[in-house]
């Protein structure tokens, strides 16, 4: 299988996955015209699209890519029906597509209906993980998104993470003012600076890479809970995440 990224918008990538006979599978194409350049551009036929979630910069090119491909079919969360998707998926659910499987996991939290797939090792979770973070929570809870983190962070390491947006920069930039000691933060923080300053892509990234770089994977650890003002264990594991969220809000 071959992985692409297209860039969209200011910050946005909609994710392609091929096979060697050029069919493809588009994941949130927010846009159309820059996937229909890449479809002609590499001759790639369009079997289906996947959806995370209803926010337009993911679903607005879904209308013009079936009017173009009318064979389409459209997989997505119940928040994504009015937006185009064809198919209704949720937890659980097995997705046969490019002779793959592609299952469906329930990642509430930036929206209420928001959900990922999975096919090992591609992991596409739209606006749930990014690399060195996690989404803004527009309409869920903290509670929720933590709970989602953890569905994902019990896959293996060789994950590779296909998030929707370039985010790696600031995310590293919070992590690092968070804990300024921590090696492999500073480390890496470093490494996207220079590559960022080179217009160059970090993603995807692999899920063994984020356990260390991510603070919101990261918070059960007590020297992260420590430095965030937590005198004793918080009663609940996700305050911590909320406090996090809430400090990255305000960064």
């Amino acid at each position: 299988m071959n992985l692409t990224s297209i860039p969209a918008f200011q910050d946005n990538y909609i994710w392609t996955l091929n096979d060697d006979d050029g069919h493809c599978v588009i994941i949130d194409p927010g846009e159309a015209a820059p996937v229909l350049a890449a479809l002609a551009k590499n001759r790639w036929q369009p079997v289906a699209i996947l959806l995370t979630h209803h926010h337009h910069d993911h679903v607005g090119g879904v209308k013009e890519l079936c009017e173009k491909y009318p064979s389409l079919v459209v997989y997505g969360p119940q928040e994504t029906q009015d937006k185009g998707a064809t198919h209704i998926v949720s937890e659980g659910d097995r997705l046969p597509i490019l002779g793959r499987e592609f299952s469906v996991i329930f990642t509430p939290g930036h929206t209420l209906g928001h959900i990922s797939y999975f096919s090992s090792p591609y992991l596409f979770c739209g606006d749930t993980l990014f690399s060195g973070g996690c989404g803004r929570l527009f309409e869920g809870t903290p509670e929720q998104m933590y709970e989602s983190f953890q569905k994902l962070a019990e896959l293996p390491d060789e994950t590779l993470v296909c998030c929707a947006h370039e985010y790696t920069l600031s995310n590293l930039k919070f992590a690092h003012a968070v804990l300024p000691q921590d090696a492999d933060i500073e480390r890496y923080y470093r490494e996207i600076k220079e590559l960022r300053a080179k217009n160059g892509v970090s993603l995807p990234t692999k899920l063994a890479l984020e356990r260390k770089i991510n603070v919101f994977l990261r918070t059960q650890e007590t020297d992260l809970q420590r430095q965030l003002g937590f005198e004793i264990a918080p009663q609940h594991p996700w305050e911590v995440f909320a406090l996090l969220r809430q400090k990255k809000d305000h960064f």
